[in-house]
């Protein structure tokens, strides 16, 4: 079989295709490089991994040369993948994936851009308190498929919590009634696993915004080979994992809260004297996820979205319509008048 010819210039790297020589690109739909130009399509996974494993300086080589049509292609220094602003052609920075800068996986887009754009539309129609206007979604300015940096952290916590427990009792003897509180030391001694706790460690990218995308399904973590990033947006990581392992730890505090509390149960009340919780990285993984990124124009006003490259959940703060939110508010308050007045009309009592 022909072999996919991956051109290269001064790092920059596109994929020809065998048959026509036309540019290929990462098809979500089949999963697979496919042509653009005469359909051919070939399996990712069959194709070698041709980067070399030497390690670049972060900051290195900003300046590339399209290897299709000669052209100087500009980049900031967290871009590993883009296209060509002449000719169209996808290229991916081969001196940003390698080394210390290649990602361990890739989770690949299985929702293409005409499907993400349909999507988003509906989203938008199902938005109760929003302007009519906006939910015609017939002002989409921009939307960008972009693989996010994240570092994936499998955690162990060794959790160590003392407290004072009471049960209270309350029961009548003759014609007096006792209280009795009864007064523990409790102790638990907790071994707590986390596995693929996800923090975006790009810089430009709303935190919020992505851990409100999650989550990822992490069954289709592929091992990461460049040609998935071809058609595609691609940014290396700004925070290494040590610098990131604060949020991680932040993450998983509400997991470890809630589970304490569920090996108290039974007490009235339970006050904390000490509590110690270490926690260790067993892993941390550098991996690319898929988002799309729309830019929507309205009144004069910028707004982003972002939406799952792999669930298409949509994530944002689209514009509230006070006159709708008016009427969301008074519904809502007669019918709660309406609610109390067949209450009370069962119960057999007045109201107004």
């Amino acid at each position: 079989m022909d072999e996919i010819r991956q051109v290269s210039e001064m790092s920059v790297v596109d994929y020809k295709c065998p048959n026509c020589g036309g540019g290929m690109t990462f098809d979500s739909e089949s999963g697979m490089l496919s042509c653009q130009s005469c359909g051919r399509k070939d399996d990712i996974e069959q194709l070698p991994n041709s980067l070399k494993h030497a390690v670049f300086s972060g900051n290195e080589a900003k300046e590339y040369h399209c290897s299709s049509c000669g052209a100087v292609i500009m980049t900031e220094a967290e871009t590993t993948a883009t296209s060509c602003s002449f000719c169209g052609s996808s290229v991916v920075l081969g001196d940003r994936l390698t080394g210390k800068l290649a990602p361990a996986m890739v989770i690949p887009f299985s929702i293409s851009k005409d499907e993400a754009q349909k999507a988003f539309k509906k989203w938008c129609k199902n938005g109760r308190l929003t302007p009519a206007g906006f939910m015609t979604a017939n002002r989409i300015k921009s939307i960008t498929g972009l693989y996010v940096p994240f570092w994936l952290y499998d955690l162990h916590s060794n959790i160590q919590v003392q407290a004072n427990g009471t049960k209270v009792r309350t029961y009548t003897s003759g014609d007096y009634s006792y209280t009795e509180t009864q007064h523990f030391d409790v102790y638990r001694h907790i071994l707590a696993d986390y596995v693929k706790i996800p923090v975006d460690a790009s810089e430009k990218m709303n935190d919020r915004l992505m851990d409100m995308l999650e989550p990822f399904p992490y069954d289709r973590l592929k091992s990461f080979k460049a040609p998935y990033l071809a058609g595609y947006i691609a940014e290396k990581y700004n925070y290494d994992a040590e610098e990131l392992l604060p949020r991680a730890e932040g993450r998983i505090r509400s997991y470890i809260d809630s589970y304490i509390q569920s090996t108290m149960t039974g007490y009235q009340t339970v006050t904390y004297r000490h509590k110690d919780v270490r926690t260790a990285v067993r892993r941390a993984d550098y991996v690319l996820l898929p988002v799309w990124m729309v830019q929507y124009d309205y009144k004069g006003e910028k707004y982003t979205f972002a939406m799952n490259g792999q669930t298409g959940k949509v994530v944002g703060q689209p514009p509230l319509s006070k006159g709708k939110m008016a009427w969301w508010f008074t519904g809502v308050f007669f019918a709660s008048l309406l609610s109390l007045k067949a209450l009370s009309w069962l119960m057999g009592g007045g109201f107004w």
